[in-house]
């Protein structure tokens, strides 16, 4: 069995795991806060983060196995780190330190990470650039759900 089947996986499960304990601390804080009409449940959205974590995981997988070790493939597999922790210090930002705007900044950023990863990976493998579509288009609608807590708090 080649390490990347069980290390690859296990980044996206810290990333997840992180990510869940930074956003269990601010649980009350945000039961507190007014929400638009249009936030899913709490079931919804993590469902929603678990299969996200799974697509990465599967994209990561096909990048690490399928491509050339060269610049493209360095600079892939940074923008899949720095996305990693983007993604658990957004959920630091939001629910532990209550900084809405930092959070709504810093998830622009993790966006920009998503597309990044997309369009590099795209000429290599279409299908492993697809995977990542469904995070690129819930972070667009997390980043908006989390502008209008924002504007609903401020």
């Amino acid at each position: 069995m080649k390490i990347n089947y069980l290390v690859i996986p296990l980044i996206a499960l810290a990333t997840a795991v992180l990510g869940s304990h930074f956003t269990s601390q601010g649980m009350d804080w945000y039961e507190t806060l007014s929400r638009p009409g249009f936030t899913p449940p709490g079931g919804i959205i993590g469902t929603v983060w678990t299969v996200i974590y799974i697509l990465s995981a599967i994209s990561a997988l096909i990048v690490w196995n399928k491509f050339s070790r060269n610049k493209r493939f360095l600079w892939i597999s940074a923008l899949f780190m720095i996305n990693a922790v983007l993604n658990f210090f957004w959920c630091y930002l939001f629910f532990a330190a209550h900084l809405i705007g930092a959070a709504i900044i810093e998830m622009l950023a993790l966006e920009a990470t998503v597309l990044a990863l997309m369009i590099l990976v795209w000429p290599r493998s279409r299908f492993a650039a697809f995977l990542l579509a469904p995070y690129a288009g819930w972070v667009i609608f997390a980043t908006y759900l989390a502008y209008s807590i924002w504007a609903l708090n401020s």
